[in-house]
């Protein structure tokens, strides 16, 4: 790794990197781990605004909610929910990886979280997920929703930025991280 590493955020605290992808969208990270392999320093990130999906809410109750995966052709929906994040002073980045919110968000309150929690564990089929926002656009419910689970971003360091790991590369390298994360928790233990 080079000497012009990962920067300090403005704690002094915790390092940041900045991710990019291959179409050159950024996203500024905290850096989690270090993991060297094939001659690469790896890095196992976590974004520093909050990582949301765009939902299309069915308003069948028979059928699931979609997660769009999808985002080229979704800019007029992601337009509309601009206006309402901006309602409430946050702003929606299209970031490398994931779209983010950046802003103070509301901090859920601990004990709501934990019954929220507990009753999710008796439907299997709920995911890990907190609405942030509910809009209608081209005629349709959509909502941002927040990963409750931790969202883990891997890149290969070069030249003091953080390069996405994607496709093959991240089939290759990902039981070999996972592996030495393993092993490092153990060690400490």
């Amino acid at each position: 790794m080079s000497s012009d590493g990962p920067s300090m955020n403005g704690a002094g605290d915790v390092p940041t990197v900045l991710v990019r992808d291959g179409q050159g969208r950024q996203l500024l990270c905290f850096l989690e781990q270090l993991i060297p392999l094939e001659g690469n320093d790896y890095a196992l990130l976590t974004p520093v605004d909050t990582p949301v999906c765009l939902v299309r809410i069915s308003e069948d109750d028979e059928q699931d909610d979609e997660v769009i995966e999808e985002l080229d052709g979704a800019e007029p929906i992601l337009s509309v929910a601009d206006v309402v994040l901006q309602e409430h002073e946050l702003t929606l980045v299209r970031s490398a990886v994931t779209l983010t919110v950046s802003g103070e968000l509301e901090e859920p309150d601990p004990e709501e979280l934990d019954e929220e929690l507990a009753a999710e564990e008796e439907d299997d089929d709920s995911d890990l997920y907190e609405m942030l926002i509910q809009f209608r656009a081209e005629g349709q419910e959509y909502g941002l929703f927040i990963p409750l689970d931790p969202f883990f971003v891997v890149a290969r360091m070069q030249n003091g930025e953080g390069i996405l790991v994607e496709g093959e590369e991240f089939e290759r390298v990902q039981p070999r991280i996972e592996a030495e994360l393993d092993e490092r928790e153990l060690g400490e233990s």
